[in-house]
């Protein structure tokens, strides 16, 4: 049967998706003149908030599924028609990446419209790595890999929150030097740089996790559809 999601993991994706929505303004914030100063040096008790990005994740819930519907489906078939267990992992692995760039397309066209949609800047970096993150702890997780999912969100999780933290931490008498390499970055990348980086990270771990687990016959022998 399919796991339910534990609350530790919940409220690492609610951290990441409310990064997404404030992240960038307030780490542009905090760069500036402090957490009530706007990028562009007015006070207003406000900073921008990024709302396309959470909107196309939101919007792309749909796709996610279909796709790991169709990763669970595809799967069993291949699994019944497979003679040898290395024959399965072979053919399920270009399914596996197949499925993980058909989402990473949806997201980035429900991305590019709500960006047109909402007039904001576009964040393709950070969010197509955020989506990626989400949809590869899903597809684990519904196959009963959880561990793996967990310690990669709470990574994400703690890499965003340092980063805040640091350059807060820094205005602080004789601290300034805690936030030099967030700040280096941050003059180098750009604010967006931090999630991209976290989740971006994290993704890749889990893929790789992710082509040597979910290519296993055991991962689809009993799993039940994830949609």
């Amino acid at each position: 049967a399919r796991p339910a999601v534990t609350r530790p993991t919940a409220t690492r994706t609610c951290w990441l998706l409310a990064y997404a929505l404030i992240g960038d303004g307030l780490l542009q914030a905090a760069v500036t003149a402090g957490p009530d100063a706007l990028p562009n040096g007015t006070a207003d008790g406000l900073w921008p908030l990024t709302t396309a990005p959470v909107l196309a994740l939101a919007l792309s819930c749909a796709p996610a599924a279909w796709c790991a519907h169709l990763l669970a489906v595809r799967a069993r078939r291949k699994l019944s028609a497979s003679r040898a267990l290395e024959d399965f992992a072979t053919s399920v692995k270009p399914l596996l990446l197949g499925t993980f760039a058909l989402y990473l397309g949806a997201l980035t066209a429900l991305l590019a419209l709500t960006t047109t949609a909402l007039d904001e800047p576009a964040a393709y970096p950070q969010t197509l790595a955020l989506g990626a993150l989400l949809l590869l702890s899903r597809l684990l997780a519904t196959h009963g890999f959880t561990h793996a999912p967990a310690l990669v969100l709470t990574a994400a999780v703690t890499a965003e929150a340092t980063a805040l933290t640091t350059l807060f931490t820094a205005r602080l008498p004789g601290c300034a030097w805690l936030a030099t390499p967030v700040q280096s970055l941050i003059d180098a990348w750009g604010p967006a740089a931090i999630p991209t980086i976290a989740c971006g990270t994290g993704a890749l771990t889990l893929l790789l996790h992710a082509t040597r687990t979910l290519t296993r016959a055991s991962a689809h022998a009993t799993a039940d559809q994830p949609c």
